[in-house]
């Protein structure tokens, strides 16, 4: 666990843009001020530090790569699964 790679996801412009979408899927009005309010919290679940720095280490070469717009790294069900119980309709 890193909370210098969790900040890293909560301040991430792909992460956040993904987490709103979700928020709004399940129902949540303000998905951009709520994915903001809470990104601390969905930064934080377990696991997505450490596929963030694995995905980062296996793309040390690419400057321009970002964890946070690779689906393969926090998957879709990942998002969903974290952010389905936070989120109040």
């Amino acid at each position: 666990m890193s909370y210098l790679t969790q900040g890293t996801i909560a301040n991430n412009g792909p992460m956040h843009t993904r987490i709103a979408q979700c928020a709004a899927q399940q129902g949540n009005t303000t998905p951009d001020v709520w994915a903001a309010d809470n990104a601390r919290i969905w930064a934080a679940a377990p696991g997505w530090d450490n596929a963030w720095e694995s995905a980062m280490v296996s793309h040390s070469g690419d400057p321009t790569y970002d964890p946070g717009a690779d689906e393969a790294v926090i998957t879709d069900a990942m998002i969903l699964a974290q952010i389905q119980p936070m989120v109040t309709p």
